[in-house]
């Protein structure tokens, strides 16, 4: 008598492969689910940064500003805060850099000297960013101005196009350093090419 063969005595499981179908899809759905949680919650992808609790948050005139600079500039006889009744919702504030800035254009011997100031919507930890990591800022507003050609310091647009470099590389730096930029513009207080 021969030995029965081994595959004819096990018995074959049946939906094997049906199972495996239905856990990768149950799988598949559970990760899927997790990452929309985790894209809800702003863990992942564009979270909205000025939802969290620790980045400024756009004032509205009228409206307290618990991280506003000390008391004095930008207030009336009755130490009440003047703000326009026109234009935008939002209250300006404004950082200027207390020495000015000199520096040399590119490929040409012209030097462009200006004083500064820059602009928010933000609350006042936008300011309070400015002032400590000025050093930092000021470095990233040199390397702008030598970058700058010199036909650029002589026309609106080519001054517009300085402000908007401007801003962006302060918003850099603050970015890198504090998680949030936050300064809307930047406006020449003095301007001088020699």
């Amino acid at each position: 008598m021969s030995k029965p063969n081994s595959d004819e005595t096990e018995p074959k499981p049946k939906g094997g492969k049906l199972k495996l179908v239905v856990g990768a899809i149950l799988l598949l759905g559970a990760g899927a689910g997790g990452a929309y949680g985790a894209f809800a919650a702003g863990l992942i992808g564009e979270g909205h940064a000025e939802e969290g609790p620790d980045t400024p948050k756009l004032v509205t005139k009228g409206t307290e500003d618990p991280f506003a600079p000390a008391a004095g500039k930008g207030k009336d006889d009755q130490g009440e805060v003047i703000f326009g009744e026109g234009g935008s919702e939002y209250r300006t504030i404004y950082y200027s850099f207390e020495e000015s800035f000199t520096s040399n254009l590119k490929n040409s011997a012209g030097l462009v000297q200006l004083s500064l100031a820059a602009s928010t919507r933000h609350d006042g930890r936008v300011l309070q960013w400015l002032k400590r990591h000025e050093l930092a800022v000021r470095s990233a507003i040199l390397v702008v101005l030598a970058s700058t050609p010199e036909e650029d310091v002589y026309s609106v647009e080519g001054k517009a196009r300085l402000q908007a470099r401007l801003t962006e590389a302060i918003n850099t730096v603050l970015e890198e350093q504090e998680g949030f930029g936050g300064v809307d513009a930047v406006h020449f207080r003095t301007f001088l090419v020699q």
